[in-house]
């Protein structure tokens, strides 16, 4: 194990210099950033769009939240601007805890209902969330590792924006929005940021094939 990842700090060196102090404060802003989201996203479900102002109405930014993609976003950024790999995983999994609490307590006490199986698919990625958050951050890293891990979390955001089977087609506009922020935030060197483009389109159509539902939320 120790060789691995001392393989890994090859791709990208932890930041080891840091004040706890400045760690523990950059957790909380995550963990707080996840309750209010959360709690907005609850918030927007229960209103109507027409009682909303109108540039919201226009955004649809009630369905938007109820979307995968601006959640993977939200946790790669919180990844690659942690300051190692280890932190990444606690970051986004305090991210998620607070989202996820935030958003199932206010549909329990405010809403009045609980959608169980629903809570139990998010309280699963939740669980999950470090372990491809910690490889996460290594996508802003240099050579192959670094690509690979680029394109992946590419393609997982572009299966979400553009159907590739039976013809191609927009999935949502503010999905491509998404999108063309994750290209901003994992920039790298031209003929790198090219093969990482051209490896996510065979991991988008992979997911759209194998998980139809979750590609096509």
């Amino acid at each position: 194990m120790q060789k691995i990842l001392r393989g890994l700090d090859k791709v990208r060196t932890p930041q080891n210099d840091i004040s706890v102090k400045k760690k523990v404060l950059y957790s909380v802003l995550v963990l707080a950033l996840g309750i209010v989201l959360g709690t907005v996203s609850k918030a927007l479900d229960e209103t109507a769009v027409n009682e909303l102002p109108a540039f919201l109405e226009y955004l649809d930014i009630g369905n938007f939240l109820g979307r995968f993609s601006i959640w993977i976003f939200i946790a790669v950024c919180i990844s690659v601007y942690s300051y190692s790999p280890k932190r990444a995983a606690l970051n986004v999994l305090l991210f998620f805890i607070g989202m996820v609490s935030s958003y199932y307590l206010y549909s329990k006490f405010v809403a009045g209902f609980f959608p169980q199986s629903y809570a139990m698919i998010w309280f699963c990625i939740t669980v999950l969330s470090p372990i491809p958050a910690f490889f996460c951050w290594y996508a802003k890293g240099s050579g192959w590792f670094a690509i690979v891990i680029s394109a992946l979390i590419i393609g997982v955001l572009f299966s979400q924006t553009v159907y590739l089977l039976q013809g191609v087609r927009i999935t949502y506009i503010p999905e491509v929005i998404v999108w063309l922020a994750s290209l901003l935030i994992l920039r790298r060197k031209l003929k790198e940021f090219a093969i990482a483009v051209a490896l996510s389109i065979p991991v988008a159509l992979l997911i759209q094939l194998f998980l139809p539902v979750w590609g096509w939320s």
